[in-house]
């Protein structure tokens, strides 16, 4: 499966976000790579690569491709309500995106990883597409013969949920997917509507 496997502090120093989770040299480096560093003067940015920008920090932080970004914006602009809503409802329902929200995974690529290799469960099935795309009233569990696996457990033990849409029992390490989340409890700091604008175009 095709996905990002790139330096993410680059990328994380380029929107100056830690897109992929806590990271040191962000701390220290808070300014976009580039041999000149901090102190380079930089040309105001158009209308345009702000919104492009917008949308590839969309694209990193979900671990989406663009073939699939564009494929949930265009589900998202066909169903009712505001499109951008739609767009990060979509890509919070996701499986993998849901692995990570329930502290199955420390990080969205590890969560993918888990899908991948059949490690998680729908609904008593195991499910290895990580853009499943999850319903309310889905429970996603992890395999039986996978809860002795160090890393979720680490990772499980290690985790404090913090997604309304979403419960979590730890000891059976199962949880459940209880409705779309609203706009407001998404905590990704992302501006959908420079997204929508983009592909308006």
């Amino acid at each position: 499966m095709a996905r990002y496997r790139g330096p993410k502090t680059k990328i994380a120093r380029k929107f100056r976000e830690p897109i992929f989770g806590p990271d040191k040299a962000l701390e220290k480096k808070n300014y976009p790579p580039g041999q000149h560093g901090p102190n380079k003067r930089r040309m105001k940015q158009s209308e345009y690569a702000v919104q492009l920008a917008e949308k590839q920090k969309a694209k990193y932080t979900y671990g989406i491709l663009e073939r699939q970004f564009e494929n949930l914006f265009d589900k998202a602009s066909r169903a009712k309500g505001i499109t951008g809503e739609n767009l990060l409802q979509l890509c919070e329902s996701r499986l993998d995106n849901t692995v990570f929200r329930l502290g199955i995974s420390n990080s969205r690529r590890g969560a993918r990883q888990l899908v991948s290799h059949r490690h998680i469960t729908v609904n008593g099935e195991v499910v290895n597409i990580p853009s499943y795309n999850l319903k309310p009233g889905d429970v996603v569990a992890v395999r039986e013969r996978s809860k002795a696996n160090t890393m979720i457990v680490e990772s499980v033990n290690g985790s404090v949920l913090s997604a309304p849409w979403l419960e979590f029992d730890k000891t059976e390490l199962a949880g459940k997917f209880l409705s779309i989340p609203r706009r407001e409890d998404i905590p990704e700091n992302i501006k959908e509507q420079l997204i929508v604008e983009l592909y308006s175009k």
